[in-house]
């Protein structure tokens, strides 16, 4: 009874042994080897739109947060002023196209002649001015032309696929050329920006498979990596008046490593999960999700792999150890 009883307790003691050894090689291999991190931002483009034209907001055809497609018509500014500019150029170029025809008419007309009747010199005074107003003439249709497209930009469309933000223009405002009016997030750009420790970027690859979990939401998404940031900013980069440079003289002992920008391809987007700009995430980089029982089952296949070689390797030295002596 004395033998069972010590070897329950033996085999308990051992089997806890090992169960502690399974869960700290896990964690070792969840926390610090495996390529993750939680530091993860989702990123897109954001269009900032301003006017080319000035003038008066008279219609405004979005919301806040709305989905607008390519091409969807914003606002609008008056375009009365570009109509009446438009009518006006207009009018310039036909009164130059008259006097164009006028003077080619009246230099024709002397080329004809002798010498006798027109001199040279007057033929090409004729010559001179009807040249000039073909040139008048192409400057008046250049008019028309920027009068066309002053009235056409009176009209303000998105650029792209996309979600207006913070939508602070109303109608009866004056925007101005070069001013931003509207925002607008492209949905065909979302991306994935993880900050990966520099201790572990030697296991991500370009074109590795990645996996995003959104702190919001339960399904993943599937994506790649892309690329990678080539540098950071050096605190003791910069120069200081002298051009010399500028060194902080405290240096701290614990050296904690450096975290660069991988870029994530999203590749897929599984039904339910709404992407935003800014949202938080975990990254895992590689085939199978890097969550903490599949590092305890890997865990644990590599410490019985050890345990079953391990006999084994010990047997081999012994005998050699034997032959030996």
């Amino acid at each position: 009874m004395f033998i069972v009883s010590r070897l329950f307790r033996v085999t308990v003691t051992l089997a806890m042994l090992l169960v502690a050894g399974v869960l700290s090689l896990a964690l070792w291999r969840h926390y610090m080897v495996s390529p993750w991190t939680r530091d993860g931002t989702v990123r897109a483009d954001v269009v900032t739109i301003a006017p080319e034209v000035s003038g008066t907001v008279i219609d405004l055809k979005v919301a806040d947060n709305q989905f607008v497609h390519k091409g969807d018509v914003l606002y609008v500014i008056d375009p009365v002023r570009f109509r009446l500019a438009l009518a006006q150029a207009q009018a310039t170029a036909e009164s130059r196209k008259q006097n164009m025809q006028v003077l080619q008419m009246q230099s024709a007309r002397r080329a004809k002649l002798t010498d006798l009747a027109a001199s040279s010199e007057e033929k090409e005074h004729f010559r001179g001015g009807a040249a000039a107003a073909a040139a008048d003439y192409n400057e008046a249709l250049a008019e028309v032309d920027i009068a066309k497209v002053n009235l056409d930009r009176s009209v303000i469309r998105s650029p792209v696929n996309g979600y207006v933000t913070n939508l602070l223009l109303r109608r009866g405002d004056f925007a101005t050329a070069g001013a931003a009016t509207v925002s607008v997030v492209d949905s065909d750009s979302f991306w994935i920006a993880g900050y990966f420790e520099e201790t572990k970027l030697s296991q991500i690859h370009l074109a590795d498979k990645a996996q995003i979990k959104l702190m919001g939401f339960d399904g993943l998404i599937a994506g790649h990596v892309d690329s990678f940031a080539r540098g950071i900013t050096d605190k003791n980069g910069s120069s200081g008046n002298e051009g010399l440079a500028n060194v902080d003289p405290v240096f701290t002992w614990v050296r904690l490593a450096q975290r660069f920008p991988v870029r994530i391809h999203i590749d897929q987007v599984p039904p339910g999960v709404e992407l935003a700009m800014g949202m938080t995430c975990t990254i895992s980089i590689g085939t199978a999700e890097k969550d903490l029982p599949g590092d305890m089952k890997d865990a644990a296949k590599s410490l019985l792999s050890y345990l079953t070689h391990f006999p084994a390797t010990s047997t081999t030295s012994a005998m050699a150890a034997s032959s030996a002596k």
